[in-house]
């Protein structure tokens, strides 16, 4: 037991000194608060004009040819608190499309009423890029126009407002596994960030591991190793030992993103949290959230750690574990497809399948009001499948470390399995 606990120490410590988890790390942390802070800071950089006048930027010079149009828009946006300003030009469309060209503008606007009192606008920027602004320049000319016809037809601003009341619409099912339309909005948020949490790691650590008994192997260090420790042994403590580092540097990240959104200065960090649903997060959603992740990565880890010991250069690492590639990608496809419709015969099937368990199981775990023994089925499923992948990848590993030259294929295992016998 000596030996795995060493190994184990050794896996951890080894890969979390080197320098590029440790800048992986530092990045993904620093990337975290920035984008929790995203918007306050582009609200600076324009407050400041770091990249040219930000106050110009809001300034919109409107050529209003109806001449009563001007106020009215800008009275609108001022209710709606946009920031943007109006500012009137008798300049020709020419010359404005000309200063836009040159960039002593960034747009203009054209006014006008028709025969029928209806608003004609025409936003011009030097290019197709701005989206905020033209939409809310829409929004506020249909308020005037809204506006307009009531005047038109002497309604009263009470009868105006009847005519834009919201109908009652609710949504119910009668299935028993589904949950309200206000549940899924929020489960949703919460779902897709947790599918891709498990992606992931699935992904990232076990192709860690697989890198790790290349590297081995590659420098002989392997032959020492497995000379006074089992090559079983060796597996599951290098599975578990970077296991245990994946697992605390995705904590050491929700950690961080949950200090961001809270100390955060944006408003849109309550806006965050019920977004994602993380102001509403099920005890029970988060117990099998880490089930199906530490599962999944034990599932995917001991294969990526099977098909590690069969080849002896770092080079052909990502060519043979191509195929566990396509089925982590696969799975994550069929779960964020399932997002839409959880109920679907085809995720439900899914979630049955061993190697999409892990993530399509939750989605529904997370999505729907199951029966207890569902996720039980999937979680023992994965329970039987790990310990007949760990047996089975045991025997290849036992021969696979002791390899050596260029793999061919996966045909490599049948010749680790015999190598192993000797």
């Amino acid at each position: 037991m000596r030996d795995f606990w060493t190994i184990f120490k050794q896996s951890f410590w080894t890969k979390a000194k080197t320098k590029s988890f440790v800048i992986t790390t530092m990045i993904v942390v620093a990337g975290i608060f920035l984008m929790a802070n995203l918007s306050s800071i582009i609200s600076k950089v324009q407050e400041v004009g770091v990249f040219g006048d930000g106050k110009e930027k809001d300034t919109i010079y409107v050529l209003d040819e109806s001449g009563s149009l001007m106020g009215q828009l800008q009275q609108q946006l001022d209710a709606k608190d946009s920031g943007l300003t109006l500012k009137a030009t008798t300049e020709s469309i020419q010359e404005l499309e000309k200063q836009v060209t040159d960039e002593e503008i960034t747009s203009f606007l054209v006014l006008l009423l028709n025969d029928t009192d209806t608003i004609q606008a025409t936003y011009t920027s030097k290019n197709a890029n701005a989206i905020e602004q033209p939409i809310t320049l829409r929004e506020a000319l249909q308020t005037v126009q809204t506006n307009l016809k009531a005047n038109s037809l002497k309604l009263t601003g009470e009868e105006v407002a009847q005519l834009f009341v919201p109908i009652q619409f609710e949504q119910d099912a009668v299935s028993a596994s589904s949950k309200s339309e206000e549940e899924l909005s929020q489960a949703r948020g919460l779902v897709y960030v947790l599918i891709f949490v498990i992606y992931f790691a699935v992904f990232y650590y076990s192709n860690m591991i697989a890198m790790e008994v290349a590297t081995e192997k590659s420098s002989r260090v392997m032959e020492i190793i497995i000379s006074s420790v089992s090559p079983v042994k060796h597996m599951f403590a290098k599975i578990s030992g970077v296991g245990t580092l994946g697992l605390l540097q995705i904590a050491l990240f929700g950690l961080i993103g949950f200090v961001a959104l809270k100390t955060s200065s944006s408003d849109l960090t309550s806006g965050v949290f019920s977004f994602f649903g993380f102001s509403n997060v099920s005890i029970t959603t988060m117990i099998f959230a880490v089930v199906f992740f530490l599962l999944g990565y034990f599932l995917y880890a001991t294969l990526a750690a099977l098909l590690g010991s069969l080849v002896s250069r770092t080079e052909d690492v990502q060519q043979l574990l191509l195929p566990m590639t396509f089925i982590i990608i696969i799975a994550s496809f069929i779960a964020f497809s399932g997002l839409g419709n959880p109920e679907a015969s085809y995720v439900t099937v899914a979630s049955y399948f061993p190697f999409f368990t892990p993530l399509v199981m939750f989605l529904r775990v997370g999505m729907l009001e199951l029966p207890f023994w569902e996720p039980v089925l999937g979680i023992v499923i994965l329970l039987i499948t790990i310990f007949i992948l760990g047996w089975f990848g045991s025997r290849v590993y036992r021969g696979g470390v002791l390899m050596y030259g260029a793999s061919q294929s996966l045909k490599d295992i049948k010749k680790a399995i015999q190598l192993g016998k000797k």
